[in-house]
């Protein structure tokens, strides 16, 4: 490893193989439009909207005066028991974007704190309406929540979970993922929509009245792009409402844009008690996060209360005023360039883009829903993960910022790719599937 004087080695950086990103670093120094520079001057096409977080292009002048002009005037202010206007103004921005109903807006700064302040108002929720024996919380299989504690325990990826101790009191329903009957799906696999039978299951094996929350990615995105069986998420909706169960939609990926809507459950019509987000709703220039919820539970919480803080939860930067500026400033950008719409008019293009690879070489899987693609490859035998790494690696040292999952493929372009690019970026993987053994 590096020295204390290499100039790498003092940042312990995350979700890394650090040694050897350290022995061959590649790096980003600038951006613009749907393009990174990397630090040797090359232009990187970006397929993947950073971390599926810029979704109206990088660099956007008018979210960038935003910041500037708040770091200008209001650098910080405390909303602990204070306030200052912009954070009112993003909350009702924001809770008209969302299905009907949910229009009470928490602010965080991250996906995962999202997820973390979710789970806790679920909790207090189901006490304020005197349903304190309800505390269980349940995930799903492959299903990525963030990296706090809360998240990592409802979470389902088998590394984060062995890595570090869980809360007790979750459990986890199966995924969805079954190549054997939905390969090569277009949109919603037709098979599937009976595994949320599986709450069914967990709620006699525990009781519905230990269970607070569900929560579920309505796509899930990091674990590899699992699209939900045709009528999963009604019928998910509809065991949580027989049994008095929260359900929590972890839109972190999926809001802003990515399945051509603001959220997928508007989008797809199923509609939550709790959604999480963060991502798409700065444009990631400053980091934030929030999570909406049902009017009614949130008057449940604070009428419950008896007098003074109604909810012992946030963090310094909530609603920060330069996260908030950003916010503003990328909403605008959202409804002047009509992105949403933008989204959903490409997503057939993309998709015969992405199904395009169908048939070559080491492609077993391909999934695609709004501008999403997940590209499954055959691992490589005693070396699994390996193959879909170095086609990450290849893609860059030619020109394209892709994702491995896995020995998963995932792109999720900004909304401003052209279809030249989107040509581009699907022509490249094939061309470098063809290479690698």
């Amino acid at each position: 490893m590096q020295g204390d004087n290499d100039s790498l080695a003092a940042f312990w950086m995350p979700f890394t193989a650090n040694r050897a990103w350290k022995a061959n670093p590649r790096q980003l120094v600038s951006a613009s439009g749907m393009h990174y520079q990397s630090a040797d001057g090359r232009r990187i096409l970006d397929g993947t909207a950073g971390l599926w977080c810029c979704n109206a292009g990088h660099c956007r002048p008018e979210i960038a005066d935003a910041i500037a002009k708040a770091a200008a005037t209001l650098d910080f202010a405390p909303t602990f028991q204070l306030g200052h206007p912009a954070p009112f103004e993003l909350a009702q921005r924001l809770a008209a974007l969302m299905p009907v109903g949910l229009d009470r807006i928490f602010f965080t700064n991250s996906g995962s704190e999202s997820v973390d302040t979710a789970l806790k108002i679920a909790l207090a929720v189901q006490r304020a309406k005197g349903q304190g024996t309800r505390t269980r919380l349940i995930g799903r299989e492959r299903g990525y929540h963030g990296v706090g504690f809360g998240g990592i325990s409802v979470g389902g990826i088998v590394s984060n979970r062995r890595t570090w101790p869980g809360l007790s009191g979750t459990d986890h329903l199966r995924h969805t993922h079954d190549p054997a009957r939905n390969a090569f799906t277009r949109g919603f696999p037709q098979h599937g929509a009976e595994l949320a039978d599986d709450l069914q299951r967990l709620v006699d094996l525990h009781g519905a009245e230990t269970i607070a929350a569900v929560i579920v990615e309505p796509m899930a995105g990091s674990t590899g792009v699992l699209v939900p069986p045709v009528g999963y998420l009604q019928r998910l909706r509809e065991i949580c409402d027989r049994h008095g169960i929260l359900l929590i939609f972890d839109e972190v990926i999926t809001a802003f844009g990515r399945v051509g809507g603001a959220t997928a459950a508007g989008q797809w019509g199923v509609t939550p008690d709790i959604i999480t987000m963060a991502k798409g709703l700065t444009n990631a220039a400053v980091p934030m996060g929030a999570v909406a919820v049902k009017r009614e539970l949130h008057d449940a919480v604070i009428e419950s209360a008896p007098g003074g803080i109604e909810l012992f939860h946030g963090y310094t930067y909530s609603g920060h005023p330069l996260a908030c500026a950003a916010g503003l400033a990328t909403l605008d950008l959202y409804a002047r360039d009509g992105l949403f719409d933008r989204a959903n008019d490409l997503s057939p293009y993309w998709e015969d883009a992405a199904h395009s690879l169908k048939g070559r070489r080491h492609v077993i899987d391909i999934r695609t829903i709004g501008l999403v693609a997940g590209i499954e490859l055959t691992p490589r035998p005693g070396a699994p993960t390996a193959r879909a790494m170095e086609l990450f690696h290849a893609a860059f040292d030619n020109g394209l910022l892709l994702r491995a999952t896995g020995d998963i493929i995932a792109l999720s372009p900004p909304l401003i790719v052209e279809k030249g690019q989107i040509d581009e970026m699907f022509g490249m993987i094939g061309t470098l599937l063809d290479r690698i053994d």
